[in-house]
């Protein structure tokens, strides 16, 4: 009987430990599993081109850049707003080339970084600001520096591009910013909104289970007592009509 209290305490205790936390799992889940995924990614304001096929050229010897970038690991080649360059890549950087001459492009400057939002975007809105960032916003999560532009359209969308590879790292939108706040309440991670293996997500997932395994426990103590039985007859004579 003392371990059968015992167990109900800690089961009414977790329960209010878990009340809140568990309405925002659930709000949470319910809101990001009704958004869209394509719509947070702001692919319905993204232009797809084309494939396009690369030039049967005699390009810049590719040992000519390599020996730009220190440590280099990777050399692609590829088209890049009308034109073939080189991506050079290592472990801590990336470096891009003009493909005919083996001239750097990286970092690429205002008006490319303006071409490439232009070319990305496919909704209805102009550019209102472009800027390049020493410190972006929490909202963009990678390296810095970057390009920034901010879109005049009802989504307000935000592109994020690299000025070493020219190409949009990051699309941030309205709907992005809805969901993002309730995935930070859905993971409990408050600050980063990125650690699903936080403290804090493990000391509630932890006390959830010990929540259930206490429930458990408590149905084998009253399936045990027959408890469940005096019940169902209590409830079969009360609807009967000749009781």
């Amino acid at each position: 009987m003392q371990v059968r209290r015992s167990v109900q305490a800690l089961h009414r205790w977790l329960a209010l430990a878990l009340c809140v936390q568990i309405l925002l799992w659930m709000s949470s889940g319910v809101v990001m599993s009704l958004l869209p995924i394509t719509l947070v990614h702001g692919d319905p304001n993204k232009a797809y081109d084309a494939p396009v096929e690369l030039r049967v050229h005699n390009y810049f010897p590719p040992a000519g850049v390599v020996s730009e970038v220190a440590g280099a690991q990777e050399v692609t080649l590829k088209s890049w707003l009308g034109r073939e360059v080189y991506v050079v890549s290592s472990r801590d950087r990336l470096a891009m080339f003009d493909a005919d001459t083996g001239d750097r492009l990286s970092p690429i400057s205002e008006s490319d970084a303006r071409r490439v939002a232009v070319a990305d975007f496919a909704g209805e809105g102009e550019i209102e600001k472009l800027s390049r960032l020493d410190n972006p916003p929490h909202e963009y999560r990678g390296p810095s520096p970057v390009w920034r532009a901010d879109f005049s359209d009802v989504d307000r969308t935000r592109l994020y591009i690299s000025p070493d590879t020219g190409v949009v790292l990051t699309r941030r939108n309205r709907a992005w910013r809805f969901y993002d706040f309730f995935w930070m309440l859905h993971i409990m991670d408050y600050r980063e909104r990125d650690n699903f293996n936080n403290p804090l997500l493990r000391a509630f997932a932890i006390t959830g289970l010990a929540f259930a395994l206490s429930g458990i426990t408590l149905v084998g103590f009253r399936l045990r007592s027959g408890r469940y039985a005096d019940d169902a007859r209590r409830m079969a004579r009360r609807d009967d009509p000749k009781t």
